[in-house]
């Protein structure tokens, strides 16, 4: 359950939820609490209709999202299901009706189409060799007239060809293999033109978390007003900031 953010100061949770982030505004966190809060919003929405949301986490890993969700209102009105390379969860494994265990580019064939109500995929795409089958299966797997969350990291151009091309066979020459995880590296525009290539996308909303985070500003992150300039500028301007979250609604 979460504590108040007053709290989350001395109890060293990101937002009075999470204990993997000791700042009290972790920018890196501050998109999923972002997502938990809209998600919460739908799931009223869905209870006042008398409707449940089914919600699919690609990529969820230990469970990130899952915990913020948990200590947002209308948390029952959601059925959560997982996916990820491998079984990761960590937090409350329970409260995952179904988890899937592979690739995402292998198209996740034992998941019926047009399932579920909102599909998030967060900081997952950039790791992935081929970018078709995984975008296509996001939306096969999303019903019509549901929400597609997608995060990723983004650059500034052209800086983000040479993370793509440049970077990651330096980081294998200097012994660096976290920083060669990448296989992909995007602008906001050149992935935005990516997505356009769906027509059964419609794009609702790009933002943005942070401009910079981390390092010596890391203690910044302890203060309201930093976290609100930093979603403020997001808000106003995506591209500037290390990473965004696409917001889209399935057509038809």
């Amino acid at each position: 359950m979460a504590v108040s953010p007053d709290e989350a100061l001395t109890t060293g949770r990101a937002f009075g939820i999470d204990p993997t982030r000791p700042e009290r505004y972790s920018l890196r966190q501050s998109r999923y609490e972002a997502l938990a809060s809209d998600i919460s919003a739908w799931a009223g929405e869905a209870a006042r209709r008398g409707e449940t949301l089914f919600l699919l986490d690609i990529g969820c890993g230990w469970g990130p999202l899952l915990r913020y969700l948990d200590g947002k209102p209308n948390f029952d009105r959601i059925r959560i299901s997982g996916a990820d390379l491998v079984d990761a969860a960590l937090y409350r494994k329970d409260a995952y009706e179904e988890y899937v265990v592979g690739d995402l580019t292998g198209g996740y064939p034992e998941i019926p189409s047009g399932h579920y109500d909102i599909v998030v995929c967060e900081q997952v795409l950039e790791h992935l060799d081929r970018l078709d089958i995984a975008l296509d299966t996001l939306v096969r797997v999303l019903r019509p007239g549901g929400t597609l969350v997608i995060g990723v990291p983004i650059f500034l151009p052209p800086l983000h060809l040479a993370r793509k091309y440049l970077v990651p066979p330096l980081a294998k020459l200097l012994g660096h293999p976290d920083s060669a995880s990448h296989q992909q590296a995007f602008s906001m525009r050149s992935f935005l033109r990516e997505l356009r290539r769906r027509p059964e996308l419609t794009l609702v909303k790009v933002r943005g978390f942070r401009i910079i985070s981390g390092g010596l500003l890391r203690r910044m992150e302890n203060y309201r007003w930093w976290w609100r300039l930093n979603r403020r500028i997001g808000e106003l301007v995506p591209a500037a900031c290390i990473e965004i979250q696409i917001i889209l609604k399935k057509t038809g």
